[in-house]
């Protein structure tokens, strides 16, 4: 009978996993950058894909580019998996621009209006939800109109806060208009992987 529990809850689980799913499709290949642009072409072109990993590298001292995406976007899911190495900071814009933090504050322990998580500048984490440096993190980011819900590693941590001007370092300021995704890389150094969207009607 127990067995029989075990099995029930693990296809329950299967089952809402697909269905959570569905809609969903993939940003980056895998393989290469096609689909993204460099914000600045003249830069330095520290974006590259290793092992179906998207890297970027960034030496001490020194600045790369943000990456974005061709497609623009207006109401979206956005999920992604990011890895960073101590003392690291990057961030993830919706619409190309609302920054979602990434920023190795592990050691704080505290949720901050500019640390992990935070949607920059404008609002801290509900609670503290971030993993240590070197370990994988993910994050499902929900934008409606001018509300931002963000769930990191399972935790949900804003709920339709509102957003009614970029956060800072935006492509532009034509909030009423879609935008790219776009990753930050002038900052530091970051690995990324499984960055899917899910567009939403209203």
């Amino acid at each position: 009978m127990k067995r029989i529990v075990i099995a029930a809850a693990l296809l329950l689980t299967a089952n809402l996993f697909a269905a959570d799913t569905s809609g969903f499709r993939p940003l980056f290949n895998g393989k290469n950058l096609d689909g993204w642009k460099f914000r600045n072409p003249e830069g330095t072109k520290s974006w590259s894909v290793h092992d179906g990993v998207l890297v970027n590298e960034v030496g001490e001292g020194k600045h790369g580019t943000d990456l974005i995406t061709e497609e623009r976007f207006r109401d979206f899911i956005l999920r992604y998996e990011y890895k960073i190495p101590k003392g690291a900071n990057s961030g993830v814009y919706l619409r190309g621009r609302y920054e979602i933090q990434i920023f190795d504050d592990y050691d704080s322990k505290t949720p901050r209006d500019n640390g992990n998580g935070s949607i920059y500048k404008l609002a801290a984490p509900a609670k503290f939800a971030s993993k240590p440096a070197g370990e994988w993190q993910a994050v499902e980011a929900t934008i409606r109109g001018k509300e931002i819900t963000v769930v990191l590693n399972g935790e949900k941590i804003h709920s339709k806060v509102v957003v009614d001007k970029p956060t800072g370092g935006e492509l532009d300021k034509n909030i009423t208009q879609p935008g790219p995704v776009m990753l930050q890389g002038d900052h530091g150094s970051i690995s990324f992987r499984k960055i899917e969207i899910k567009e939403l009607t209203r």
